[in-house]
């Protein structure tokens, strides 16, 4: 088995990869930004290496630096976990290169489905259609109003190399065009390292199906059951589930030999997922994503089959030890993300800060995969994924049950999270009943009132306290303990709103969050409408729109693009219209 494993991310996959190698005797060797020096996953890892810098870009996604770690320091394989470089093709090909073992698919396989155009074509060939789509990238908004024209509206632009609903914008009419291009190419460059695009049909009332595939060195192919991931915002999923509840039996294994197929057609090998909409007892081939997902703990749960232990033993060239027929899929399993965003009623706000207070349920049948611990920070610059709640039951009325129960016992101070809107999604007889698509929680769940309480950050008066901090010597972490004085009381509120004004109205438009403004669409002098949009906020990369709460003349913009701002500051000024 391997000797040590660089792990190329963080967070909570991090932590999971690195608790992996741990149960078989592998070191784990983390590695981290400025901001993310005393992160949980670095505070596990056997050996913490600093990447410097502070946002993806400069960091995790520098491949010179994480190549120069892994000469120095005898790593024989690397864990990309998913996002960063975990689809990226020339990343594991460098590492490939150096005779270091990329955990993940080959370089090949990743090339085929890391371009979701040559994907689509792959799957094609083995008899597994999609949704009507393009195979080329996007070059002008001419190329989407001519698709338009053919298939109808809605059209939905896509990241090409990239997934997790990153980069995703779905375009109602000709006006939007444009703009959604703009913004799929920001997404898909802050998160993946690449801007190209593509385009497909937008199905009406979906389901979100996946397959989850296991496939080693040696011909050996398998499908682990599915997940069912409609309950999703902003194209990203909130709630998992597995097995995928309300389709025929015949429906689920046509998926999964479907599935199989796919992998087979490009000889895929290690774990992934094939993904699937489902609509009308019909099924169509969405992607491939060559990585693992963040819900594969839900197929964990109802198979028994530890996935990321099997990543590590057929990327060293073990055989599979079971067949198709010995799995076996027992009860039902929920995963629940908590994300660090105030639902605000339905805008789902990233809400970036310092854990207070943090305290996770437990239980029969329940399991918590967090990146971060109380006293944590979470920073605007990253993901804004917590962890993950995953609940098991007998079925599914039991596993449902089960989360609601646990949900209500976590206790989390110091920011906002999802866990009252997913309270409200559990709770609702639409999803009880599978009613539910991919596009309910936007366009049906009622969130009225579903929101972020006041956040307080205290801490003591003037007192010394021990705090841990961590030194580097050449690069390497190493934890020391220190007095430091108690910084005072602090208290900051949660946003609420994406469009309005703190003030409600009085023209002074503030930022509902930290971030970083990536577009401005006026200028001072401009007439502009109550609800037209201003500027364009960065945070925990996604996009937010920020509106004007006010019919007016603008009379004063006070950043530029590129500036980071904080929650509350003031951006805009309206002379308000008599």
């Amino acid at each position: 088995m391997f000797t040590k494993v660089l792990i190329a991310n963080r967070g909570e996959i991090a932590v999971r990869v690195i608790r992996a190698c741990r149960e078989l005797g592998i070191q784990s060797v983390a590695v981290y930004s400025e901001l993310d020096r005393n992160a949980l996953h670095t505070r596990l890892a056997d050996e913490a290496y600093a990447l410097g810098g502070e946002t993806a870009a400069e960091s995790y996604l520098n491949t010179e630096k994480i190549l120069e770690i892994i000469e120095n320091n005898e790593i024989d394989a690397v864990h990309p976990g998913y996002g960063f470089f975990s689809e990226n093709a020339e990343f594991a090909q460098a590492i490939t290169d150096k005779g270091v073992t990329f955990i993940g698919p080959p370089v090949g396989a990743i090339a085929v489905m890391g371009d979701k155009i040559s994907a689509r074509q792959a799957a094609e060939k083995v008899g597994v259609s999609g949704v009507p789509g393009t195979t080329n990238f996007i070059t002008s908004a001419s190329e989407v109003e001519d698709f338009a024209t053919e298939h109808g509206f809605p059209v939905a632009i896509k990241a090409a190399y990239g997934g997790g609903g990153r980069g995703m914008k779905v375009v109602q009419s000709k006006d939007e065009i444009q703009g959604a291009i703009d913004s799929s190419q920001r997404e898909a460059l802050a998160y993946f390292g690449r801007d190209e695009i593509y385009m497909e049909r937008y199905l009406t009332n979906p389901r979100h199906i996946e397959v989850q595939v296991l496939c080693d060195q040696h011909g050996n192919a398998l499908y682990l059951g599915t997940r069912d991931c409609s309950a999703q915002r902003r194209h990203q999923k909130l709630i998992e589930e597995a097995p995928a509840p309300g389709i025929p039996e015949s429906i689920l294994t046509a998926m999964g030999e479907a599935a199989v197929a796919v992998a087979k057609g490009c000889e895929y090998v290690n774990a992934g997922t094939v993904e699937f909409l489902y609509e009308n007892k019909e099924f169509y081939y969405l992607e491939m994503n060559t990585r693992l997902q963040v819900e594969h703990p839900v197929t964990e749960m109802v198979t028994g089959i530890d996935l990321v232990e099997q990543q590590l033993r057929v990327a060293y060239g073990e055989k599979l030890t079971m067949r198709q027929e010995e799995v076996q899929i027992s009860g039902h399993a929920i995963e629940v993300r908590i994300n660090a965003e105030d639902p605000a009623e339905g805008q789902f706000l990233p809400s970036p800060g310092k854990l207070s207070s943090f305290k996770s349920s437990g239980g029969f049948g329940t399991r918590w995969d967090g990146g971060y611990e109380e006293g944590d920070e979470i920073s605007q610059f990253y993901d804004n994924l917590i962890g993950k709640l995953v609940c098991w039951g007998r079925d599914r009325d039991t596993a449902i049950a089960r989360t609601i129960r646990a949900l209500e016992e976590f206790e989390v101070r110091g920011l906002a999270t999802t866990i009252p809107a997913d309270i409200a999604i559990l709770n609702h007889s639409d999803f009880a009943n599978i009613e539910h698509s991919t596009k309910w929680v936007e366009e049906v769940l009622d969130l009225s009132g579903v929101k972020g309480n006041k956040i307080e950050t205290e801490h003591g008066g003037n007192q010394l306290s021990i705090r841990e901090a961590e030194i580097e010597v050449n690069g390497k972490r190493f934890e020391v303990s220190l007095s430091v004085p108690s910084p005072n009381t602090q208290i900051r509120r949660s946003a609420s709103s994406a469009g309005a004004s703190a003030a409600g109205g009085d023209g002074n438009i503030s930022v509902p969050m930290q971030g970083t403004i990536v577009k401005i669409k006026v200028s001072e002098g401009d007439f502009v409408n109550a609800g037209d949009i201003l500027v364009v906020l960065e945070a925990m990369k996604m996009e937010n729109n920020i509106a004007s709460d006010v019919s007016g003349v603008i009379t004063a913009i006070t950043v530029q693009e590129g500036d980071s701002v904080g929650a509350g500051d003031v951006i805009i000024t309206i002379e308000t219209a008599d």
